[in-house]
């Protein structure tokens, strides 16, 4: 007989946490990290700050789980699983191009509070390296296939095709191209795949990686 009960109770936590969640994403991109406050937070949600504190962790708390939601989306997963799966370099490329698209449309909020906070602070900077090892460790998977496929030159080190997978969809690509650039994300998808297929393929490979 509780169990219907303790089910709303469980919905509205949750309902509650997402909420949260979602003001602090909001106000931290719009705003800045250090310029929101607990309080507007709060007021957002429509929840007292003593709640903040205690379902999201306060700012600090938000900051790690906006760090998640990125860098464990399910997406991300899933993405990763249909890269492993194609064995053509160049549709493996183009289809890399466009999931890092789609998750700069989704994320790049996330990403931009992280790198724009993280000089200044240690928890931001301490996510940002987590989110920054889980990106190109997806990379590295994505390179090893690719050697193994035949997508690189012969010479070429995983390691070194990881730098160039990171060079043009790492975080920088598709800030550069679009958000100051001006280039639609049709015009930056296709040219960063073209790019990154001549580069994996150069008869020169790039340096050694330094770690």
């Amino acid at each position: 007989m509780s169990t219907p009960h303790r089910n709303r109770r469980s919905d509205y936590a949750e309902a509650t946490r997402l909420a949260i969640v979602e003001a602090a994403r909001q106000l931290f991109s719009h705003k800045g990290y250090f310029a929101t406050t607990v309080e507007e937070i709060a007021a957002e949600a429509r929840v007292a700050p003593t709640t903040v504190y205690a379902v999201g962790g306060g700012k600090q708390g938000l900051l790690r789980t906006l760090v998640d939601i990125w860098s464990q989306a399910p997406v991300v997963a899933a993405s990763m699983d249909e890269l492993d799966s194609l064995t053509d370099p160049d549709a493996l490329l183009r289809q890399l191009s466009a999931v890092t698209r789609s998750m700069r449309e989704s994320f790049g909020d996330i990403m931009r509070i992280l790198i724009a906070t993280a000089p200044h602070n240690e928890g931001a900077a301490e996510g940002l390296a987590i989110g920054t090892r889980r990106y190109r460790d997806a990379l590295a998977t994505v390179a090893a296939h690719l050697r193994t496929i035949g997508g690189t030159h012969p010479e070429m080190t995983v390691d070194q095709a990881t730098d160039i997978l990171w060079f043009y969809f790492g975080y920088s690509g598709y800030f550069t191209l679009v958000d100051q650039n001006g280039w639609s994300y049709d015009q930056a998808e296709s040219w960063l795949a073209h790019q990154a297929t001549m580069a994996l393929r150069a008869p020169r490979p790039c340096a050694e990686s330094s770690g």
